[in-house]
């Protein structure tokens, strides 16, 4: 029974509290006047977070700290003056789908999607550098004035300073790949939903480093794990052979995930335990051959649905089982005993440690049919592990079967004989989309896109199981690399890569689509992709000061509007400004003359034509939009600039109407 506390409340804690929440890279720890290690706020971080410099306040705590930490919070806080230009030519279904493809930097592309999408990001995964020396890691600058800036994020070459090789002479080699992390972490996370869970892969060189960055901005509560991907593949020149890669795993709020792992297991346990039972009835007759068949054949057009159980293969009169190495014990010695293999006649190979049960208890489960045999007895016996029988839990090693990443690309680019180096295999990323995204919907990021194999494997699982989750990938225009197949065919930047790639694993899957979902089949496959760019600002820049300006210059200054901008790149920075989704559909009709868009039906209604009359705003109120955007020199006399607030409160009051 939970006592009375018997005092005030704690105000202190719980102030430390709710800026934890909000801050939770200030939540360190210090010794108290008792010498008591407590929680604490680290207030010199609080103040970089509420400020538009540098601070400076150096304390002893405990906390990862190296040269540029200060000037990542500041990166990560501090406004641009950009916006997101739309580029129909590149695009697929541009109207409807409701997957975007940015082209662009990542630190600025994360600050404009932080209002449309603050909270509502169901999984981030991201595949950044891995800083072995090689890789080429973003230089971002904190010090420069907006003009430098704007020439700058154009993406020069390799001298430009938007890239570079960060070598390990570099003195600051650890400190510039932290720097660049850290920024767009603390960005990602405001993304995350609740329920949200971020993966980022990464080796050893600076795995310890982005787990101790990401405990810092996510908390260490929310740490879900270090999963090990056993990918097979030597890069190690050393005499230690490495096969594998690190997957960090951080949740935004860890119980809340923990709930929906818990549902989507629960739910596909039922499904393949329904399943077992429907053909158990309908092959009760035939030999075990046809009904393994059967299983076999649905289980592999389901298969995209059915992790984190897929490993459950197989079917007998007993359920749905997949072979598991329980018969072999774990610890120092087990007990020593042949098992005859059923077809030779000789001993099987025994475990190295043993047999985990006593031979009593092995010639039970010989009896009882639960013992896998391989072909002959050099094989290690297994046991069945019916699904009925299944445990919650999550593997932190994930082994797969199967084709590499770079074989999925070379299946879409015959053309090429390499497209990308190192891409992550299609199978791999639906893994870990299916345990984050397990209920067919919600929105996906991938903010360092490379080849796109993320986005395709979730297009992958919405061809499968008729799913709607939807993505948004943004990729920098680096230089492909000299000498590579698609740069020798033209091919100039990766950004071109990921969106071919898309557009074409689109097309692959939606030729797969018909009539051969296994489930659910209720939405139409969505192949589209939706081009945006980043670019400076529609409006135009105003460098003069007040004792600077002539009166020949004020009719110059009239129109805001930079002149090379048109109704669409318009219409993009309305719904960047006004939060609002950037995958709705668009319609586009024309009122009284005019041109109009109108977006998801009608939660925006924008105008951006010139000499805009009464009629013209009264058709549009007749719509009765929920928003409503002009153009401030769109009005044809000022009598129609006064009258639309009147037009609209009298035929549409609940729409909000702005000018640009």
């Amino acid at each position: 029974m939970e006592k009375l506390k018997l005092h005030t409340p704690d105000i202190t804690t719980q102030n430390i509290e709710k800026l934890a929440e909000l801050f939770p890279s200030c939540l360190t720890e210090a010794q108290d006047q008792q010498g008591r290690i407590t929680k604490t706020i680290d207030f010199d971080q609080l103040r970089q977070e509420l400020s538009g410099s540098i601070v400076d306040g150096p304390r002893e705590r405990y906390q990862l700290d190296w040269p540029g930490k200060r000037e990542a919070i500041l990166a990560a806080n501090a406004p641009i003056s950009k916006t997101l230009r739309p580029y129909r030519q590149e695009s697929a279904d541009f109207d409807k789908t409701r997957n975007i493809f940015i082209e662009g930097d990542n630190l600025d592309a994360l600050k404009l999607l932080q209002e449309t999408y603050l909270g509502k990001i169901k999984l981030i995964y991201i595949d950044p550098p891995y800083n072995d020396g090689k890789d080429r890691i973003y230089k971002d600058s904190f010090d420069e004035d907006s003009s430098v800036y704007a020439e700058r994020s154009g993406q020069k070459d390799e001298l430009g300073q938007r890239l570079f090789v960060n070598s390990e002479s570099n003195g600051r080699f650890h400190s510039d790949w932290l720097t660049m992390m850290y920024a767009r972490l603390k960005l990602a996370r405001n993304l995350l939903s609740d329920d949200g869970v971020i993966f980022i892969s990464i080796d050893d060189n600076e795995a310890d480093n982005l787990q101790k960055i990401c405990l810092e901005i996510f908390g260490e509560e929310n740490f879900i794990g270090r999963l090990i991907w056993k990918n097979a593949t030597d890069n190690n020149p050393s005499r230690v052979a490495i096969e594998h890669e690190y997957i960090c795993a951080f949740a935004r709020v860890k119980s809340a995930t923990a709930a929906v792992w818990k549902t989507s297991v629960s739910d596909v346990k039922s499904l393949l335990m329904g399943k077992a039972e429907e053909l158990l009835q309908q092959f009760a007759h035939d030999s075990d051959e046809s009904l393994q068949h059967a299983y076999s054949s649905w289980f592999s057009k389901a298969k995209s649905q059915l992790w984190p159980l897929d490993g459950y293969k197989f079917i007998d009169r007993g359920g749905i089982y997949a072979g598991i190495r329980g018969v072999h014990n774990p610890g120092k010695e087990g007990y020593r005993y042949d098992v005859l293999h059923p077809e030779t006649g000789k001993p099987c190979t025994p475990p190295l440690m043993g047999y985990r049960f006593p031979k009593e208890t092995m010639d039970r489960l010989l009896a009882e049919s639960r013992i896998i045999f391989g072909d002959d007895h050099t094989k290690l016996i297994e046991l069945k592990a019916y699904v009925q029988d299944f445990q919650d839990k999550l593997s932190s090693v994930i082994e797969l079967d199967g084709r590499s990443g770079a074989y999925d690309l070379r299946e879409l680019f015959p053309e090429y004989r390499t497209v990308f180096d190192n891409p992550k295999p299609v199978r791999l990323l639906e893994k870990l989309i299916s345990f984050a995204m397990p209920n067919s919907e919600g929105i996906f990021l991938d903010f360092f896109a490379g080849s796109g194999s993320s986005c395709h494997a979730l297009m992958a699982m919405n061809a499968a199981d008729g799913g709607q989750r939807r993505y948004i990938a943004v990729q920098l225009p680096e230089p492909c690399k000299e000498g590579s197949d698609p740069a020798k065919a033209g091919i100039r930047y990766i950004s071109e890569i990921t969106i071919a790639r898309l557009l074409r694993a689109g097309q692959a899957l939606s030729k797969k689509v018909s009539g051969q979902r296994m489930l659910t089949n209720t939405h139409e496959f969505d192949s589209g992709l939706r081009v945006l760019k980043i670019d400076t600002s529609n409006m135009r820049d105003i460098y003069y000061a007040p004792d600077t300006v002539q009166q020949a210059d004020l009719l110059g200054q009239v129109d805001n509007i930079r002149p090379d901008r048109g109704s669409e790149d318009l219409l993009f920075q309305v719904l960047i400004d006004w939060g609002i989704d950037l995958g709705l559909p668009i319609s586009e009709e024309h009122m009284d003359g005019k041109t109009v868009f109108f977006v998801d039906g009608n939660a925006l209604a924008a105008c951006f034509d010139t000499g805009i009359t009464d009629e013209s705003v009264k058709a549009i109120a007749k719509r009765k939009p929920l928003r409503a955007v002009f153009r401030d020199t769109s009005y044809g006399s000022d009598s129609v600039k006064i009258n639309v607030e009147q037009i609209f409160r009298l035929l549409s009051p609940e729409t909000e109407v702005r000018s640009i």
